[in-house]
């Protein structure tokens, strides 16, 4: 018989060797088991919370007839206003929500009852309700509704800024009508802000979360969990259709906001009235090369804002409120929206290579009204326009708080002095209703409008002033 070579027979030892061992059955079965409390785990978080959820279907009026091209009767009114007289067809629509109170207070999306007339829930265990809006915060999107019962199941809020990136999360809600549909991923990211088309990111009033639990139409409103059955969020945005980038609203905003709308049917929100820039979202805002790596500029003091009649100054970088560091302009309209309308707060600022404690008197937003519209755009600080205006999308409330006509459009809250919008007369109370003939029913669309437009050329503004229907042209550079 032929020897074997006693390299090779090393060889095949050394490979023997190195193989890993069968896991014996003890082992296999204690690998079998953390998976199955893994997924006890996920059963559970979603049976707690369950209970807790509600499937909202909401009656309202958006939609409108479309414009009939031949239709002479309508020759005498301009296309932009010829909806302003027809009454809008009815639709259908449905989101999420969820129970925050035994004695009935529901949290939801702004967005799912803003055109509501009439708003339904239905409960896990298949009880409905009708239920009534007690308030709508427009600019974090928050809404809260009531049914009249008791003894409700409560989902339990988590504190969002302990939620870390990379944990799991876990989506309930009714996409598509398919009422109490569950996903599951992780939370993705934290403090994403400029995720709106079009809204120009730094006029959201809110960070939020992001993850890839799959969230789809209907699940708005509905909540977003922890492994531990918490409600880390308020499922809000998606990014496109099945792409695995939804974003949630953090639960401790959502809590801050509902519990004023509960407690007097609005939130009081505060703002400083400024222009301003983060440095670590725009490096090339940093007025000086010995200035701090952290902070948020002040580009521009908005006149008769609050700010206007304190020390604070253009250039100024704030680095701190009330001794709470500031990064960015998120953290900055934070810390601020939650003070009090009125109070003294110290802003710490560096100036000309010195660091300075500044008092400001934040006032309250006039665009925090009970049951305002659920546009998420219009602006806590100002982030500039091209024109001078700083417009919020006109709501019933709006309307009547500043006494205007109620129409399809954006209402113009400041005109800068100087520029061609002063000198064309608009004014604070003129309701912008079409811009190049383009019809803007909500602060989205004007400025979607804005981008498009050359306005080298020229933009053409319809607007409503007072009962006049009138058009002005405005040209960037005519300062």
């Amino acid at each position: 018989m032929r020897k074997l070579n006693p390299c090779l027979l090393l060889w095949v030892a050394l490979c023997l060797i190195s193989l890993p061992a069968p896991l014996s059955a003890t082992e296999g079965s204690t690998s079998l088991d953390v998976a199955r409390q893994l997924n006890e785990a996920f059963v559970e978080a979603v049976a707690k919370v369950s209970p807790a959820v509600v499937v909202i279907t909401v009656d309202e009026n958006t939609a409108l007839p479309a414009i009939d091209e031949e239709d002479n009767s309508s020759d005498s009114v301009p296309h932009e206003f010829w909806r302003f007289f027809h009454a809008p067809e009815k639709t259908t629509g449905q989101g999420s929500g969820v129970i925050i109170r035994a004695d009935g207070y529901i949290l939801t999306n702004g967005h799912v009852v803003e055109d509501a007339e009439n708003i339904r829930v239905r409960l896990h265990d298949g009880r409905t309700f009708k239920a009534k809006l007690c308030g709508i915060d427009s600019l974090s999107d928050v809404a809260v509704v009531k049914v009249e019962a008791k003894g409700l199941p409560v989902a339990v809020l988590g504190d969002s800024d302990k939620t870390r990136v990379g944990e799991f999360a876990i989506a309930i809600g009714a996409p598509f009508s398919l009422d109490y549909s569950v996903t599951f991923g992780h939370v993705s990211a934290k403090g994403r802000w400029n995720v709106i088309e079009g809204a120009e990111g730094a006029a959201m009033d809110q960070d939020f979360i992001q993850t890839d639990a799959l969230i789809n139409p209907g699940n708005s409103g509905g909540p977003l969990l922890n492994i531990d059955g918490e409600v880390i969020g308020l499922n809000t945005l998606i990014r496109g259709l099945h792409s695995g980038i939804g974003f949630a609203l953090p639960s401790n905003l959502a809590k801050e906001v509902s519990d004023q709308l509960i407690a007097k049917g609005k939130f009081t929100r505060a703002w400083l009235g400024v222009e301003i820039h983060g440095l670590r979202e725009d490096p090339d805002a940093n007025p000086s090369v010995n200035g701090p790596s952290d902070g948020v500029v002040v580009r521009r003091i908005l006149p008769g804002g609050p700010a206007a009649s304190s020390d604070l100054a253009r250039g100024d970088v704030i680095v701190a409120v009330e001794g709470k560091r500031v990064s960015t302009t998120q953290q900055l309209r934070a810390e601020i929206r939650r003070k009090p309308p009125g109070s003294s707060v110290a802003l710490e600022v560096f100036r000309d290579g010195k660091t300075l404690e500044i008092k400001v008197k934040p006032a309250e937003w006039a665009g925090a009204l009970t049951l305002a519209g659920a546009q998420r755009n219009a602006p806590v600080e100002s982030n500039g326009s091209p024109l001078g205006l700083t417009v919020h999308t006109l709501t019933h409330d709006i309307a009547e708080r500043f006494g205007v006509s109620m129409a399809k459009g954006v209402l113009v809250l400041d005109v800068e002095p100087g520029t061609a919008a002063a000198r064309q007369g608009i004014k604070r109370g003129d309701v912008i209703t079409a811009l190049n003939e383009q019809p803007v029913s909500n602060a989205n669309q004007y400025h979607e409008a804005l981008k498009k437009a050359d306005l080298k050329k020229g933009v053409t503004l319809s607007l409503l002033s007072g009962t006049k229907l009138h058009s002005e042209v405005l040209k960037q550079g005519d300062e």
